[in-house]
């Protein structure tokens, strides 16, 4: 079923040097969120600053010409707010969460932090640290992340998706003041951001305030082409990683479509039938049935560009990899040979759309989805039939879009082995 667009009155504008600005009014409760969304991720770096957009997550809680280092956090948590921040390998997005009448606070320090971040030598080295150290624990020393790191330098030869979002760290000690003071002034403009306020408001005062405190900032200049081009895969590719883990693991990526695709939708639904629930296949056959794994994961999102759907499996002590990686591969083979029963694909689209609606029930969902769609998919009205369009899918589609996308030749496989290696 579509959404009602009466119940999503956004309004749209742009100021003149790019900024756009898209505002959602729900009185319902005096709070409300903002988020400013920018288009630049890993996908925009290049070898020898790889990681440069994670650092600037980082970097962007450090002071500006008003509000000096750490000020930012401890004013809006003295007006009852609170902040956060992600990057991912084609957006960086920062939010506020917050009563209504902090909107003008909030407000003042985004546009500050926009208009005169400090970069210094002494917030750089700090950060750099700190960025370090979360690589150390989140990649170096965890199987997740060593893992994922791994599928990306194997699965893609070319495009900017085969360095980690976090990035190498030779590149992250390399990344120089210089570096980050040119990112920042092509990036961080007010043409490369879009800033989503939904909740309590008054719209023409909050369109006003954005005028005055965002119109002085100077438009940035073109953005640099990025390099997409990648060769299609013409084989299975495979990598090994040891490490002193207490059983193996197996990730297997398959190249796939980009977010704007209408495969992508199909690969949302086969993702939850294969994964979603103590009823999804892969649990139901690898997990519980053969006992092969203490869990079977999937994940599929949407990139700028094609990127890849994963199957992650957790083995039990002493399963041998090749034994569970032929029960998946039996598994997926008779998803792309049978087409899925209407329960089981009602029941994926039931669970899709409810993740869907709960997306929308809070400020701060509503506020993400409708920057995600205009990021995505170009314009936040896409999510306005997104239900329909899932509902449209059919069991044959689910089916042609399995044997495209798990062909063998589109196999990346990494697997872990319990032991040690020398440095």
């Amino acid at each position: 079923m579509a959404l009602d667009p009466k119940d999503f009155p956004v309004e749209e504008h742009a100021l003149p040097n790019g900024l756009q600005i898209r505002l959602l009014r729900d009185n319902a409760l005096p709070v409300a969120t903002l988020y400013s969304f920018f288009r630049v991720g890993s996908r925009n770096e290049r070898p020898g600053i790889t990681g440069i957009s994670h650092l600037f997550e980082h970097m962007m809680f450090n002071g500006s010409r008003k509000y000096g280092p750490k000020e930012f956090d401890r004013r809006l948590e003295s007006a009852g707010g609170s902040s956060n921040a992600y990057t991912s390998n084609d957006l960086t997005a920062y939010y506020e969460d917050f009563a209504s009448d902090a909107l003008p606070l909030v407000l003042d320090l985004e546009s500050d932090r926009m208009a005169s971040l400090t970069i210094d030598d002494n917030s750089l080295a700090r950060e750099r640290e700190v960025v370090k150290e979360e690589r150390r624990f989140r990649t170096d020393n965890d199987i997740d992340g060593m893992m994922d790191e791994a599928m990306g330098a194997l699965a893609f030869l070319a495009h900017p998706y085969r360095w980690p979002v976090i990035g190498w760290m030779t590149d992250i000690d390399a990344i120089t003041r210089q570096d980050c003071e040119k990112y920042f002034r092509t990036y961080y403009a007010p043409n490369n951001c879009t800033l989503v306020l939904v909740g309590d408001f008054d719209s023409q005062k909050a369109l006003g305030l954005i005028e005055q405190l965002y119109a002085p900032v100077p438009t940035g200049e073109p953005l640099p082409t990025v390099a997409v081009g990648e060769p299609p895969q013409k084989g299975e590719r495979r990598a090994v990683i040891r490490y002193p883990s207490q059983a193996p693991a197996v990730l297997v990526g398959f190249r796939g479509p980009g977010g704007q695709d209408p495969d992508s939708l199909v690969l949302d639904l086969i993702e939850t039938a294969l994964s979603s629930g103590e009823g999804a296949r892969l649990k139901r056959a690898l997990v519980y049935q053969q006992e092969l794994c203490v869990d079977a994961g999937v994940f599929f999102g949407w990139r700028m560009d094609p990127g890849l759907f994963e199957v992650s499996l957790k083995l039990n002590p002493g399963v041998d990899p090749l034994r569970a990686e032929s029960s998946l591969f039996a598994e997926l083979s008779r998803f792309c040979d049978e087409e899925l029963s209407p329960k089981e694909l009602d029941r994926a689209k039931n669970l899709v759309r409810a993740q869907l609606l709960r997306g929308l029930s809070t400020s701060n969902g509503r506020a993400h989805t409708i920057g995600q769609m205009e990021m995505m998919l170009g314009t936040w009205r896409a999510m306005l039939d997104l239900g329909d369009r899932y509902s449209s899918i059919t069991a044959a589609d689910l089916k042609r879009v399995a044997q495209k996308t798990f062909a063998p030749h589109r196999r990346n496989v990494v697997t872990l082995i319990p032991g040690e290696v020398e440095s």
